[in-house]
């Protein structure tokens, strides 16, 4: 309900987007002929025909993997071309005459119709196919919501929210415009001049959604971003039961959309009762869960023969990470033996309602959450916490916890989609030869050489491409892989010298060999500090997707 509630307050929010000009004036213009029932049955049509087509883009999304900025790209060149129709009077004429036939029908059903209505819903089901492509970054967070569903019925109840949504403010202005175009002459007047004009303020739509301002930043994200947490300060009492417990238990949502299990037969919660269970949303990629392994795997030696079972719930953020062999080659370099569900769809990740990597939910014998943990730290918390639902007791446990410092760099990713930092003007889904800029402050990348900036990565386009870096922390890690699979050999310098003693341990002496999609370890100065870290491809094809530090 929460989510559906969310959805109709974007649609209502989509009346500041400029892809609702382009559809306004035909909303208007159309909205004048035809009965006063005409307009209820514009925005009808439109509400289910843009309903039915976004649901029917979540099975196309899930079966072909459409692109959906090549849908969009689509929508503007034909919202573009109608614009140069609108503009020339003779191509208006032409325009006309090949759609008569048309029009006659439209008259015809408008004829028949109670007030225009039944013309109504056609007019607005057509507006509403046109519409749905270019609604911006607001529309793709919901279909994002919508495929991430577990039926077509929940789905379905989110888009149409959105498309409701939508359409109110679309019929109000319709409605008050038809009154008001009523009452005067002027729109037949000057039919000419705001013909032209309408087409100009398409194409300045076209051109400004075509520019890649991100709407959702003003009106924030649909749903609370996932984040990667790193350690949190503890908050622990002394008292012989569960720490930082929560002050409602609630029972803990099953495992559903999970794509295969590892090291495990399908589980459920219901399987579990009985057993105390910690469920760890994590990723292979991501540094902050990472760090978390090696306290997860050894309680996981320490405690199952006691009644723990440790389940992972692998919730990709990189596509690459949805391969079911990196996951494998994953668990063999971490030592994880313990269940892992491979939530690619984050169907789990939306059942527990999460937003972090990493995130631990405890659950007791009974099947409920008792106790939960966002990010790093708190080991000792978490710890104590299982042996008390184990029946154990407490025990002198304690962990030295690395904190981040305070102007450490924050995690910096390279796609357009999530993008900060960037140094120089990002050519989006198009290979462009990059310079560095001449100075480049702290926390900002730069690049050099053909790179394509695609969505959630950079992939270099020649030899020698590079990116710059200037950071503060001791150690750098950059999630890298390859286009075609093939190892590729890339330099890492610091500070413009061979990276040296300070290389990290995937990049001995400065040389890193990208093989599969995965976190580097590039630099570990052992100590923060502030530099400048340059990692120049040797061939064409290196993908990097997020810096990350420690």
């Amino acid at each position: 309900m929460i989510e559906t509630g969310l959805a109709f307050l974007e649609g209502l929010a989509l009346i500041a987007s400029p892809c609702i000009l382009p559809v306004l004036p035909i909303v208007l213009s159309t909205s004048i002929d035809g009965g006063r029932k005409r307009p209820f049955g514009i925005i009808l049509g439109f509400v289910v025909s843009f309903s039915l087509f976004a649901l029917l883009s979540r099975k196309l999304v899930a079966l072909l993997g459409l692109d959906l900025d090549i849908v969009r790209n689509a929508s503007l060149f034909l919202l573009l071309s109608f614009a140069i129709v609108l503009f020339s009077t003779t191509l208006s004429e032409k325009f006309g005459r090949l759609t008569s036939s048309a029009a006659d029908l439209g008259n015809r059903i408008a004829q028949h119709s109670a007030g225009g209505f039944v013309s109504g819903i056609v007019i607005g089901s057509l507006i509403g196919l046109v519409w749905t492509p270019c609604a911006g970054p607001i529309l793709a967070a919901v279909l994002v919501e919508v495929i991430r569903q577990k039926t077509d019925l929940q789905g379905y109840l989110i888009i149409f929210s959105f498309a409701i949504g939508a359409g109110i403010p679309m019929l109000i202005i319709s409605l008050a415009g038809r009154s008001i175009l009523k009452k005067t002459g002027w729109l037949v007047n000057h039919l000419d001049s705001v013909r032209k004009a309408f087409a100009l303020i398409i194409v300045a739509s076209v051109a400004f959604i075509g520019s890649g301002f991100d709407i959702q930043s003003i009106f924030g994200p649909s749903t609370p971003a996932a984040k990667t947490l790193n350690p949190s300060s503890p908050l622990k009492t002394s008292a012989n039961s569960l720490e930082d417990a929560l002050a409602h238990p609630y029972p803990a949502p099953d495992f559903s959309g999970i794509s295969a299990w590892l090291n495990s037969p399908p589980l459920s919660m219901k399987e579990l009762r009985g057993k105390v269970v910690l469920v760890d949303f994590w990723t292979y990629s991501c540094i902050n869960c990472v760090r978390t392994l090696p306290y997860i795997t050894s309680w996981d030696q320490k405690y199952r023969k006691d009644g723990l079972v440790i389940i992972g719930v692998h919730s990709p953020e990189f596509e690459f990470e949805k391969r079911i062999d990196n996951v494998r080659a994953a668990l063999v370099k971490y030592g994880i033996h313990y269940p892992v569900a491979l939530d690619n769809d984050l169907a789990t990740w939306g059942n527990f309602d999460n937003e972090y990597w990493p995130a631990h939910y405890l659950i007791d014998r009974d099947g409920r959450v008792v106790y939960t943990h966002f990010g790093e730290g708190d080991y000792d918390v978490t710890e104590n916490n299982i042996r008390y639902l184990l029946g154990l007791g407490r025990a002198n446990i304690s962990y030295a916890e690395a904190h981040p410092a305070p102007d450490e760099t924050p995690e910096t990713y390279l796609g357009y989609q999530r993008a900060a930092g960037f140094s120089g003007r990002a050519v989006r889904d198009a290979v462009s030869d990059y310079r560095y800029p001449e100075s480049l402050p702290v926390d900002s990348w730069a690049l050099s050489g053909k790179w394509k900036i695609e969505s959630e990565k950079i992939v270099s386009r020649a030899k020698g491409a590079s990116i710059l870096l200037h950071f503060k922390a001791s150690r750098v890690f950059l999630v890298l892989g390859t286009e075609s699979g093939k190892p590729i050999h890339a330099q890492i310098r610091l500070n413009g010298k061979p990276a040296g003693s300070d290389a990290g341990k995937d990049a001995p002496s400065g040389h890193v060999d990208i093989s599969r999609n995965t976190l580097y370890e590039l630099i570990d100065q052992k100590k923060p500090g502030e530099g400048m870290i340059e990692i120049r491809s040797e061939t064409p094809g290196l993908e990097a997707y997020a810096f990350t530090f420690g």
